[in-house]
């Protein structure tokens, strides 16, 4: 049975997009790797990629392009200064050539990045590799990329995990989880801990977990102090900002992200505001992903900002005394729902439309929240259901191929989703629920495959044909 950690589901890394900038970046790291194993990489060996399906229909409005050179030239998307993406593809266009392990690589960004619109069969998110010696040797390799991060490579996508480690919780689905909370009196965070430490030791989970919201606080606070105009030609003006600055009482001064969330904490706000704040917070984040910032994989890149602000509203609006240990909490939680959506359905907007990032993102914060709220297990999967059960069939349609319109207003409607799925699930009986969680991911995996591709992130159709913008 195959299993996901939660750090496989929050990955850190560069926007915009986890499936075409996130994946490719990673898949073209691979390919260098397979490259100097096969002994390719040498003096004037050329390399080139064609990105196929979905890749290549919003490939420049995604940067998939600049993805795939930032992987090819050895940079890591967890540990580069963001700021200096652009001197670093600006170099790679003008030298007509990458340095890899010390070899001039020969690569014109120009005729060596391809974009073909046909499919390839396996998958919408492909990408094939190409390595030739200067002798006419030849050596290639095909990927795809599958959303959040996830990339597999051709011969090995039917892996059958035959040599992972065993884990003392098996699970494939909520109703297995939900049967071992039960029988072991625990709690989801409870059973997610202990897979998790067949891998890493207590302290390398809760330093791993407080990391991932280490960078999601930080990518809220990025967001929310910074204005002007998001890149590409949609103009998008960033509006996260604008929000906080009314939100915030003028006299307050803080200096970092921590003493931002105190001051947020000492305001008295309405229910109003606190729907503002909510939709803040999602947005700043989004804003920050489509800047080509650095945020968390939530389960993607386009719905990175739903988990971030659902966990700054319990923190900073419920319980104001919450701190590390309720943080790791609501991520196990949130983490466990969306490896069980991954399993039994997608969350590969190229596969599955909007329903499959947002949707998948607004079900992990429900549940995650739920279980902080006192929610049992089986309250924190009808959460998840009836999070979910309101994104069925939700179209993947970015206008210009960018992850702004509507991506990111997305995030704030899904984080408020969340927070009331919550209230709705403690205020459920599971004895009286009529659609279990298990059930709400089959029929989100039916909704996939009844989809016209053109609401699948290809923007062929809903508002990206609406609104005659193209960067894509």
């Amino acid at each position: 049975m195959e299993f996901i950690s939660v750090f496989d589901v929050f990955k850190i890394g560069v926007g915009p997009s986890s499936s075409h900038t996130l994946g490719p970046w990673k898949a073209a790291l691979r390919f260098v790797e397979s490259c100097t194993k096969a002994g390719f990489i040498e003096q004037n060996t050329t390399l080139s990629v064609s990105l196929y399906g979905s890749l290549s229909l919003t490939g420049k409005g995604h940067a998939t392009d600049l993805a795939v050179m930032m992987g090819l030239a050895g940079y890591d998307p967890v540990t580069v200064d963001t700021k200096s993406i652009t001197d670093i593809i600006d170099g790679i266009k003008a030298q007509k050539s990458l340095t890899i392990n010390s070899e001039r690589i020969l690569f014109d960004a120009v005729n060596a990045i391809r974009f073909e619109h046909e499919f390839l069969p396996f998958h919408a998110n492909g990408m094939i590799f190409l390595a030739e010696k200067a002798d006419g040797t030849v050596f290639s390799e095909t990927y795809y990329s599958i959303g959040g991060g996830f990339i597999i490579w051709e011969g090995e996508e039917m892996s059958t995990f035959e040599n992972a480690p065993d884990h003392p919780y098996p699970i494939q689905n909520s109703l297995e989880l939900l049967a071992y909370c039960k029988k072991h009196d625990k709690t989801i965070s409870d059973i997610v801990f202990e897979n998790e430490l067949v891998d890493r030791s207590e302290k390398e989970i809760r330093e791993g977990l407080l990391t991932i919201w280490r960078v999601m606080l930080d990518s809220m606070y990025l967001g929310c102090h910074t204005d002007g105009y998001l890149p590409g030609a949609l103009k998008v003006k960033r509006r996260a900002s604008d929000v906080t600055k009314k939100l915030m009482q003028s006299e307050t001064t803080y200096q970092n992200a921590d003493e931002w969330l105190i001051a947020i904490q000492a305001t008295n706000p309405n229910f109003q505001d606190v729907m503002k704040w909510v939709g803040s917070f999602g947005i700043g984040v989004n804003e920050v992903n489509a800047a080509f910032g650095r945020v968390v994989t939530a389960p993607t890149n386009g719905s990175a900002g739903v988990i971030p602000a659902v966990l700054m509203y319990y923190l900073c609006f419920v319980n104001k005394s919450a701190g590390n240990d309720e943080i790791v909490r609501f991520l196990l939680t949130a983490g466990e729902i969306g490896s069980i959506f991954k399993k039994g359905s997608t969350i590969s907007a190229a596969m599955g439309g909007c329903q499959a990032e947002i949707g998948v993102s607004s079900a992990m914060a429900a549940a995650g929240l739920t279980e902080l709220m006192g929610g049992s297990p089986e309250q924190c999967t009808i959460a998840a259901e009836v999070a979910m059960e309101h994104h069925l069939g939700m179209t993947c349609d970015p206008i210009g191929g960018l992850v702004q319109v509507p991506c990111i207003e997305r995030n704030s409607m899904g984080a408020i989703k969340a927070i009331n799925a919550t209230a709705i699930a403690l205020d459920r009986n599971p004895e009286d629920i009529k659609v279990p969680l298990d059930n709400v991911i089959t029929t989100m995996w039916e909704t996939a495959k009844d989809m016209n591709r053109k609401y699948k992130e290809t923007s062929e159709g809903g508002l990206a044909t609406a609104v005659n913008i193209i960067d894509c």
